[in-house]
């Protein structure tokens, strides 16, 4: 995360040490002022016209459909899984499906950022929607400030439509403007939808933890994220169109033409610049593939070039919480809390899990289990079931703060009986094995789990409260061994090529363990690795001051 940018999950506190926020705190304590007095009762824009849609229902007489249909088992109603732990092959699988599409492409994303791989993204929508097929994106409206003028170009080809999910109604130009304008709604606008799913032609989808954005694709110079999408194929697709027109139909969407004006410009004039923005030198331009990806896939490409779909096929659930989660805990309209919800993602999260009976391995970027979660492992482990979690360290970690909730539960993991490794971000650099970070920092970002070696969970959902209480989520359970063997490897080398493991000392402190190369012995190390004092430091001072429930 860029030094200037906001905390995605407390977007009031800026991360960084050069934010500009921190340099002029008076000047933005007058201007919050202000704009509170101007416009902090900014209220969302009332009588809006939503046209209603459904996913198409002819998927299967499709290039893709068709080319489904003839690799999946006989009359089985199974569904196709390919995982895509390798950022470049997973954007490649994106465009790919984008580029055959016939009927219909459907995106649901909490961050698409007006960025290189953002922008290539959306340009490869727009020559879609050029050869007649329907485009339908929803963004979550959080990190769409100053993105408003792109999304609108884009919004103003033939067969595209473009909405956002519980939007600022002003100051949207900046992200402090936002929040400002809608400080007397705070507790509405810090609930976000942080959904990720891509569905075309209602016949394939992926899905996983990866956003729109330079970081997810080993495009960021600073810091690049490790994360875990999967391709997705047959019987469980269509449930996936109807999660997504949940959303889009829902009353918390508002169409773009209800929140941006563009003014004199016409159509035409709109469409020029989404063409100059998105065809220069700033746009992101793939170079070539490896000849295969970490588990011995092809590029998607040649596949569906040679018409020959490779995947593992197994029975599946797919599951989204509703849309009305960001009205709030308080309003009747929300419906039950969402771990009582049997379609919400928690409950089924904690349902698989809490049925564990020999074995649990999950990784998830921030973690703070909180009550619910400490009884889920609790459960676990009273049964005498390993588990095992893999999340990251103070110096991989690009929220800080989640890290003051997260550390209060280390000791009490590790005294029953977890195993707990958290990502460096030096051996991430020194390891190629997901790719080749270079200078740049490797963060943890994958949301996954594997149960008893044969229930594989893939999706957005944290192990915190932010995921639990406050943002919508989405996810897929897939009923296979080997697409758990396969997710198990790749934790595997997280684990023993890019983490420390985290144990109690002699007088119960945390120690972290850096395994030796060859027959060299094991470092421990006593305080946070790879961090400095003053981070150490800054977190001992804001302990206090940070309520669990808002990270």
């Amino acid at each position: 995360m860029a030094e200037d940018s906001p905390n995605p999950r407390n977007p009031l506190m800026p991360t960084g040490p050069g934010s500009r926020l921190e340099r002029t705190p008076w000047l933005l304590l007058l201007g919050l002022a202000l704009l509170l007095f101007i416009g902090g009762c900014a209220g969302l824009p009332v009588g809006v016209e939503r046209k209603p849609s459904v996913a198409i229902a002819d998927g299967a007489d499709t290039l893709l459909g068709r080319l489904v249909a003839a690799a999946s088992p006989p009359g089985q109603g199974l569904s196709g899984f390919r995982l895509l732990p390798m950022p470049q092959y997973s954007l490649h699988a994106r465009v790919e499906l984008a580029r055959r599409a016939q009927r219909s492409i459907d995106v649901q994303y909490y961050l698409v950022q007006n960025d290189e791989t953002g922008r290539y993204l959306l340009r490869t929508l727009r020559d879609a929607a050029e050869r007649g097929v329907r485009v339908r994106l929803l963004v979550d409206d959080l990190y769409t400030a100053g993105a408003d003028p792109l999304f609108a170009a884009f919004a103003a080809h033939p067969n595209v439509e473009v909405r956002f999910f519980n939007p600022f109604p002003a100051g949207r130009d900046f992200l402090s403007t936002r929040w400002a304008a809608s400080l007397l709604d705070f507790d509405r606008v810090h609930r976000r939808m942080h959904n990720k799913l891509f569905v075309v032609d209602n016949t394939m989808a992926v899905m996983g933890g990866r956003n729109i954005a330079n970081e997810y694709f080993l495009r960021d110079g600073g810091s690049n994220f490790i994360d875990i999408d999967t391709l997705v194929a047959g019987t469980v697709v269509p449930r996936l169109s109807s999660l997504f027109d949940m959303y889009w139909n829902s009353n918390y969407v508002y169409p773009i033409e209800s929140l941006v004006s563009n003014g004199a410009a016409t159509p035409q004039q709109l469409r020029e610049r989404f063409e100059q923005w998105t065809a220069g030198p700033d746009t992101l331009h793939p170079g070539p593939l490896a000849s295969t990806d970490l588990l011995g896939n092809n590029a998607l490409a040649k596949d569906l070039g040679e018409g020959v779909l490779s995947l593992v096929w197994a029975r599946a659930e797919a599951y989204a919480d509703a849309p009305a989660k960001a009205l709030g805990p308080t309003d009747e309209a929300r419906g039950p809390p969402a771990d009582e919800s049997t379609d919400s993602v928690l409950y089924n999260m904690q349902r698989y899990l809490r049925g564990a009976q020999r074995e649990i391995l999950q990784t998830t970027p921030y973690l703070i289990p909180g009550r619910g979660g400490m009884e889920t492992i609790r459960i676990a482990r009273q049964r005498g079931v390993s588990y095992t979690i893999v999340t990251n360290s103070l110096a991989a970690t690009d929220e800080s703060l989640v890290h003051i909730g997260y550390r209060r539960y280390r000791p009490e993991m590790l005294r029953l009986g977890v195993e707990l490794y958290e990502l460096s971000p030096k051996r991430v650099e020194e390891t190629q094995r997901f790719g080749i970070y270079g200078s740049a920092s490797g963060r943890l970002h994958g949301k996954s789990a594997v149960v008893d070696r044969s229930v594989v969970f893939i999706g957005s959902m944290n192990f915190d409260p932010r995921s639990m209480l406050h943002n919508t989520e989405i996810g897929i359970f897939i009923f296979s061994p080997q697409i758990a063997q396969q997710l198990t490897s790749l934790i595997g080398f997280i684990r023993l090529d890019g983490a420390y493991q985290l144990q109690l000392g002699p007088t119960g402190a945390i120690e972290w363990v850096s395994p030796g190369s060859g027959d060299g012995a094991d470092t421990i190390l006593h305080t946070e690795p790879e961090t400095d004092a003053w981070s150490r430091w800054k977190l001992e001072l804001l302990a206090p001051l940070v309520p669990e429930s808002l990270l």
